[in-house]
């Protein structure tokens, strides 16, 4: 009974931390990260910006008649918030959706990091400080094992800021010295290619040629948003 016991809480244990996880990234048309979106323990979404602000949460939808398509929907388990008797800094945020709790920086912490996340269940959460690249300072630099960087100051005009990679994920994007109707735009995520129309293909230009909106790459979902 009690060897039972043990392998049960091992396997919740690793349930656990296998399910909290970056669930997906979406990037908009233009290149720009329009949100990263976790995956809790307990099958909730949280969808948070890439200065660690929690943009929305709740449970996706998956449609059965329309491929690809989903939408968030309200959360119907355990949701508490931050009281106004807490830290300045989170007084009023996310507490705790279902099982999974979440923290954030205080008002004691640096300047740069007050009221961002600090984790989600089991992922802690890291930012680029003061001291590093412009462009990077205050955005998040790692969540749980996952490192994300970003183009600097000193890359091209069209790349400058854009996410860079996440994890093992390299993101290549066009440059300012490509056809102006796809400058900017997302060229490569991982091994997956993407090409656009030129701006002489006046009735398609920018539109894409080739690729996949939706990919999964080394286990994180990657969307491209219009």
């Amino acid at each position: 009974m009690k060897r039972f016991a043990f392998v049960s809480f091992l396997v919740l244990m690793v349930a656990n931390v296998v399910a909290q996880r970056i669930n997906r990234v979406y990037l908009k048309s233009t290149g720009e990260t329009e949100k990263l979106a976790v995956l809790t323990d307990d099958g909730a979404t949280i969808n948070m910006s890439l200065d660690g602000n929690i943009i929305d949460y709740g449970t996706e939808y998956f449609s059965e008649r329309v491929a690809n398509y989903s939408r968030l929907e309200k959360y119907n388990g355990r949701v508490d918030f931050f009281t106004q008797y807490d830290n300045a800094a989170f007084a009023g945020k996310l507490k705790y959706l279902g099982r999974t709790a979440i923290t954030y920086y205080s008002s004691f912490d640096v300047e740069i990091l007050r009221g961002k996340i600090k984790s989600i269940g089991s992922l802690q959460f890291t930012y680029y400080q003061p001291f590093e690249d412009e462009l990077a300072k205050g955005k998040i630099k790692s969540i749980g094992s996952n490192q994300l960087s970003y183009y600097s100051t000193f890359d091209n005009v069209a790349l400058k800021g854009k996410l860079k990679a996440v994890g093992i994920t390299n993101i290549n994007y066009y440059t300012s010295f490509d056809d102006k109707a796809f400058q900017g735009k997302v060229k490569a995520i991982g091994p997956n290619n993407f090409t656009y129309y030129a701006s002489f293909d006046r009735q398609f230009a920018g539109g894409m040629k080739t690729g996949n909106n939706q990919l999964n790459v080394n286990g994180i979902g990657f969307y491209l948003v219009p």
